[in-house]
Formats: structure tokens, sequence, C-alpha cells
């Protein structure tokens, strides 16, 4: 059994940073973050050295020097007299943009398809087995050509295509078109109004909840939250002469025009990281919800609770302890595979800062360490927000 030797006039002795209990993990750490740091340092000294020899210097100005290429797919204005920096900008906000889409589609098909995949119906059991065994065993690269493919080769061309769904969507092959918003006149209040009432849905969610765990009556929460959404904001919409409208996409020419167009490539990316990366997702909600035990949807059915009450109120919350681990790890994996987005021309942070301005520029370095910072505070974000939601949904201990 070891002791700490503490000295009688409680005097700090330099011993004690490797023999005394409360120094020792603060001396083990700090020698790892200096050897680190020094390696790190001796690493970027070689580098720049071996830069200097090639007659080549270490810097970001080229990030100032006009891109000179354009970008079909971007969020934000841009033209090929823009910066690199700009151009690095639109390429992030497509990583971001096909992430989000990708991340909360795979998560609905994935919960879908974990559920049905424990259905007592054999048949429905099997084919949602068959889906997701042959999607995982598949290369994610395959499957984004192959739904590339499908885009550009199954729909028609713009000349020949039909508005879908009211005029509300158009599909071609070079890409989906949607309507835009149009804001004139007092379209502030309306916006503050609608962010008003979201707020106030999750407040009354909130208390309904807490109220049910009191008293366990329920309340139409679905009903009350609708009402409360879209009663104000519309009131205020009209009261305020509808300042926002829609755009919709027109033919003109040999194309259409207006509303929001979302290319080829990021369609056929967008559907291949959703049904690979649900195919997993439904494997980490199946493997949930096995781990609860029967005995509580027994003792909830056999208190009188329907199947749906009963998955949504008993299994799920219980099943989310076990299933957010796991699903951290599957939206990085999302979010980093959409770099394979090159393969079908969609132009991301990968196909910008790392592809054409690193070719143009000759800026290798610079490019790559910009490029995998970028990934790395993308991937901590994304962790640290489900880090903390797994926080919030585990067991409080007493």
């Amino acid at each position: 059994m070891s002791t700490l030797t503490v000295p009688a006039d409680n005097s700090f002795q330099f011993s004690q940073l490797w023999r005394d209990g409360r120094y020792r993990s603060y001396t083990i750490q700090i020698i790892a973050l200096v050897a680190t740091l020094s390696v790190v340092m001796m690493l970027i000294s070689n580098a720049v050295g071996n830069l200097e020899a090639l007659g080549k210097d270490f810097n970001f100005g080229f990030l100032f020097q006009s891109a000179g290429y354009d970008i079909g797919q971007r969020l934000v204005e841009y033209s090929p007299v823009s910066p690199h920096w700009k151009a690095a900008l639109v390429g992030l906000l497509n990583t971001l943009l096909v992430a989000f889409l990708a991340c909360v589609s795979a998560t609905v098909l994935g919960v879908f398809i974990g559920i049905l995949r424990l259905s007592s119906n054999w048949v429905v059991s099997r084919l949602m087995a068959v889906y997701i065994e042959g999607v995982r065993n598949v290369p994610l690269l395959l499957q984004i050509l192959a739904w590339y493919a499908v885009v550009i080769h199954v729909f028609p061309k713009p000349k020949q295509a039909e508005p879908a769904l009211g005029g509300v969507l158009v599909a071609t092959n070079r890409g989906f078109y949607i309507p835009a918003f149009t804001y004139e006149g007092a379209y502030p209040a309306v916006v503050a109004v609608l962010l008003s009432s979201i707020a106030g849905v999750f407040i009354f969610r909130s208390w309904a909840k807490k109220r049910q765990e009191a008293t366990g009556q329920i309340l139409p929460v679905g009903l009350y939250s609708l009402t409360l959404l879209v009663v104000p904001a519309g009131f205020v919409y009209f009261i305020a002469g509808m300042p926002i409208g829609l755009e919709l996409p027109t033919l003109k020419g040999f194309n259409y025009v207006g509303g929001i167009k979302a290319s080829a490539s990021l369609v056929a990316l967008w559907l291949a990281l959703t049904i690979y990366s649900g195919a997993f997702i439904a494997e980490i909600v199946r493997a949930g919800i096995m781990a609860i035990s029967k005995g509580q949807s027994e003792a909830a059915s056999a208190l009188g609770l329907r199947p749906n009450r009963i998955l949504n109120l008993v299994i799920l919350p219980q099943a989310l302890r076990i299933i957010i681990p796991p699903m951290i790890s599957n939206y990085l994996n999302i979010t980093k595979n959409s770099s394979l987005a090159i393969a079908v021309g969609y132009m991301d942070l990968t196909g910008t800062l790392g592809g054409i301005t690193l070719n143009q520029t000759g800026r290798e370095m610079e490019c790559m360490l910009l490029l995998m910072g970028t990934y790395l505070v993308i991937s901590l974000s994304i962790s640290g927000v489900m880090n903390a939601y797994n926080e919030s949904v585990k067991l409080k201990g007493r």
C-alpha cells in the first residue's frame, strides 16, 4: 500500500511532481504536451526548410489572389474574379449543406428502417435486412457514381420536364428546381413573429412534458404546437400585406431559371450519403431498441398504452442513451465522406481549396493545412454538440 510523503512544514518539494499523486498526472500531461509541440515544431521547421530549398516560401497571401474559375452550386455571391478565400468559403458552405441534408435524411430513413427491421412481419423484416446488408457492403464511391448516372440518364431534359407537386418541384437531368422565397415590405415582422412562435413551441413542449410527468395527463402537443406556430405568424403575414412570396422556377430557353437549383451532382451525392449512412443508422437503432428489456414494453402494454405510445414514451427515450454515442461517429463519417463529392463534380471544400486552388497556386502545404484544420473544426463542433445532447438524455445519478 503506497503512502504520500508530505513534508512536516507543508513546503513544496520538486520530487513531489512525480511521487505525489496530487501532482503526478499534471506532470505527465505537461511533459506529453511539450513533447508533442516539440515534434510539431520540428516537422514545421523541416517543411519550411524544404520549401526554401525549392525556392518557395510559406505564406497564405495566395488566398487574396483572383481564383479564376467558376463554381456552379453556390450559396453566396461568387464569380471567377473572386479571391481564393471566397472560393474556399463557397466550397465550405457546399460541404456543410450536403452534410446537413444527409445527416437529417439519413437519420429519418435509418430510424424508419431500424424499426421496420424489428417488425413481426417476416417479409418486411427480411426486406429491410436485404437493404441493410446490400447497401453497407457496396463502396460508397460506387454508389455515388451510380446515383449520378441515374440522375443524368433517367430524368428528362429541362425542355421535356414537367413540374410536379403543383409546380413546386421540377426534376431534370441538370438538377432539381424548387421555389425560392421573395421578400419585400414588412417581412422582418413576419420573421420575428415566426421565430418567437418557434421558441414558444419549444417552451410549451417542455412544459407539457413536465406536466405529464407530474400528473400523467397527456395534452395534444402536436395540435397545440402547430396552432402556436401557424396562427400568430399567419395573422401578421396577412396584416402586413403578404410581404413574403414564392418565385417559381420557369422554363426559359433550354433551361429553368428562378427558384433554387440543386445540381445533379448535389442530388446524387445527397441520395448516396442518405441511403448508405441510413443503413448504418438502422442497425444502430435496431441494436438500441433490442437492448431495452422486453419487460418494459410488456409493462407498458399491461397499463393500456397503445403500441405507438409504448415506442415513443417507453422504448425510444431509453434507447436514445444507447443510440446517441455511435450516432456521433456516424455523423462524423457522413461529413468526412462528403469529400468524395469531387468524383461527380460537386465543388465542396476538397474540390475548391484542396483541388483547383491547390493546383493553380502550387501551395500544397498551406492548402492541406487549411483543409485539415477546417475538417477538424467541423468534426469537433459536431462531436461537441452531440456530446452535449448525449449528456442531456443520459440517466442522472442521485
